[in-house]
């Protein structure tokens, strides 16, 4: 029944949200800004650009266009030396591929960083992905994941039978608002997801294979509630 698997990138597949924050210091520190670690959680998963005028607002001297080529450039040069995957999450990617389940990535980031996460995953495991420098409205709008599943063939009508995993409320609402069943992942984002639109929430990737996310898709099809403990994996 499982027809699909989305991936957001940052806190879902790659543990990559200190990279992104300590971007974010070294830029206010250089230019007469005001950040901290607080800040920078509440920016996580939002689009580069919406934080880079939260950092100007609060006295980073620089324009939207330098912030953000600093942060993604930084972060760019830290994920080629080093992709910081979650752990277990190559596991669940190679079961999907054996299992014949295309993976899609889903990512606000720009084309750079989806691109490099595509190069050092294994082979076969991605059949393609959707990124920020495309021309697609941007989450928490749900057109992402409805171009993703647009990628596959799969119409508007059928993402139910598709699992997408995802760590932010922007994120979540996108996911959600797609129609496909949409699995919080809470082992790497610091905000609370627990009242979020998702259909179940999962805390790292133990046990976690392709007959877990067509067993969400089973239970959803079924109108059986994600929220009972069989539907959350810790």
């Amino acid at each position: 029944m499982l027809q699909a698997v989305f991936w957001d990138m940052d806190g879902t597949l790659i543990d990559s949200e200190p990279y992104w924050h300590e971007s974010e210091l070294r830029l206010a520190a250089a230019h007469g800004g005001y950040w901290d670690e607080d800040l920078a959680w509440q920016g996580s998963g939002t689009p580069v650009p919406q934080v880079a005028r939260q950092m100007i607002e609060r006295g980073t001297a620089l324009t939207v266009e330098e912030i953000s080529q600093g942060m993604v450039d930084y972060v760019a040069q830290q994920e080629h030396l080093r992709m910081p995957w979650i752990l277990g999450v190559l596991d669940v990617l190679r079961s999907l591929a054996a299992a014949r389940i295309p993976s899609v990535l889903v990512t606000t980031s720009p084309r750079n960083l989806a691109q490099n996460l595509i190069d050092q995953a294994p082979d076969g495991v991605f059949v393609g992905y959707i990124c920020g420098d495309d021309d697609v409205a941007k989450k928490p709008d749900p057109e992402p994941y409805l171009a993703a599943g647009k990628l596959l063939g799969i119409e508007p009508d059928m993402m139910p039978y598709c699992v997408a995993v995802e760590d932010s409320m922007s994120g979540l609402r996108s996911a959600a608002g797609s129609g496909a069943t949409t699995i919080a992942q809470t082992g790497y984002m610091r905000a609370d997801t627990s009242h979020g639109p998702q259909f179940a929430s999962i805390r790292g990737y133990e046990g976690i294979t392709a007959e877990t996310f067509d067993q969400f898709v089973r239970q959803r099809a079924a109108g059986e509630s994600g929220d009972g403990a069989s539907a959350t994996r810790r």
